[in-house]
């Protein structure tokens, strides 16, 4: 069978959701609901990749609400750092590899330095029904 292009970029989300450190959590919370998504890059004003803030790390404010009194806070406070990243050129085949390996729901992808997309397990799972559609 020939297979179609299994990039990481060919199936990767381009338009994203992302986040300043500065950001209220809250009101990244009210993002993350209201779109439907488990999480989102966080970036600096060049938008380089700076973290993660996912629902998981998210749940560290009700924590910090219901034991210490307080609500919210700059998403820097509450994201994940040192993200694992892919690079848009890795085969989405190694790339299901990964997500086995690591459990996430999503990588930020990268082309050098650059933030350019992000995928997700249901991003690979497209590739792969789109490439064995042949």
């Amino acid at each position: 069978m020939t297979t179609k292009s299994a990039l990481v970029k060919d199936y990767m989300a381009r338009t994203l959701v992302t986040f300043k450190p500065e950001t209220d959590v809250l009101d990244a919370v009210h993002v993350l609901v209201k779109h439907r998504i488990a999480g989102a890059p966080v970036v600096d004003d060049e938008g380089n990749l700076l973290g993660m803030l996912s629902e998981y790390d998210c749940m560290k404010v009700a924590l910090d609400a219901g034991y210490h009194g307080t609500w919210g806070g700059p998403v820097r406070e509450f994201m994940s750092d040192g993200v694992e990243t892919v690079d848009g050129d890795m085969s989405v085949v190694d790339l299901a590899q990964v997500f086995i390996q690591k459990k996430f729901r999503r990588f930020p992808v990268m082309q050098g330095t650059r933030l350019v997309g992000q995928i997700s397990r249901r991003d690979v799972l497209r590739a792969l029904e789109h490439i064995a559609k042949g």
